[in-house]
């Protein structure tokens, strides 16, 4: 199992305080049944700032501990990177981290309330440059939550949406959770990660999160959105159903 958005970096943002915590986050994600991680510290999002040759020397480091207490768990280089109006400019920069290394997915975050008026005219210009925004956690963002068919302009433009494990399961409480399974059953999110961020403060829950849309949709729906992980992570072009509007009988916040 592959998870795309963990925060296991030791002390660097919100996520893992120390070593230890990295140890005990990756010991958890083994218990997961997750082999590869890719390690996505906070970037420019106003508190954190987690560049790319910073990232690269932590997770080498990160790496050589797991290794050394023979921990079966593969850590790569990625951030979570706050969508600003420098974004193109620090990719041109090279100081900002993909999914893979062709430099073909990037993971985006909007601020939690809003989605910022400049955001398709960015989505746009990295588009033209060859390069696929993947929103992350939009179940957990205001303007997506008041009505999820506002991430297909986005799909339309041909970005994808990364949902967040606990989400799903309702850690997060349940409106957040609704929003989540509407966004699944219509195909609107197109993969999924976990997003944790220590053991006992907003843990993996990938395998629970997976069994319980095999329940809901069945096993092509888990099938999809794993492979759309492993493709991120590769650079490969994804495949995957089309997704649909969600009526509003369906969807009563709005």
């Amino acid at each position: 199992m592959i998870d795309l958005h963990c925060h296991i970096l030791p002390g660097i943002d919100d996520g893992a305080e120390d070593l230890a915590a990295s140890i005990a986050m990756a010991e958890k994600a083994i218990s997961q049944g997750i082999t590869h991680i890719l390690c996505t510290p906070h970037h420019n999002n106003g508190k954190y700032s987690n560049p790319k040759s910073s990232v690269i020397s932590l997770v080498s480091s990160l790496q050589s501990e797991l290794d050394q207490r023979n921990l079966p768990l593969t850590v790569l280089e990625g951030q979570e990177v706050r969508i600003t109006g420098g974004l193109i400019e620090d990719i041109r920069s090279d100081d900002i981290l993909f999914t893979d290394l062709d430099d073909t997915y990037i993971l985006i975050e909007f601020p939690t309330m809003e989605v910022p008026t400049y955001a398709e005219r960015t989505f746009f210009e990295l588009k033209s440059l060859g390069i696929t925004p993947v929103i992350v956690h939009p179940e957990r963002n205001a303007h997506f939550r008041k009505d999820p068919n506002h991430l297909i302009p986005f799909l339309e433009m041909g970005c994808l949406a990364q949902l967040t494990a606990p989400s799903y399961v309702g850690t997060f409480g349940k409106d957040i959770q609704k929003t989540a399974k509407v966004m699944v059953e219509h195909n609107l999110v197109q993969l999924m990660a976990s997003d944790a961020h220590g053991v006992k403060k907003r843990t993996f829950y990938m395998k629970e999160a997976y069994e319980q849309i095999q329940k809901d949709f069945g096993e092509d729906k888990v099938t999809n959105m794993q492979q759309v992980a492993k493709d991120l992570l590769n650079g490969d072009q994804i495949s995957y159903p089309e997704y649909t509007e969600v009526k509003k009988k369906k969807f009563g916040i709005f």
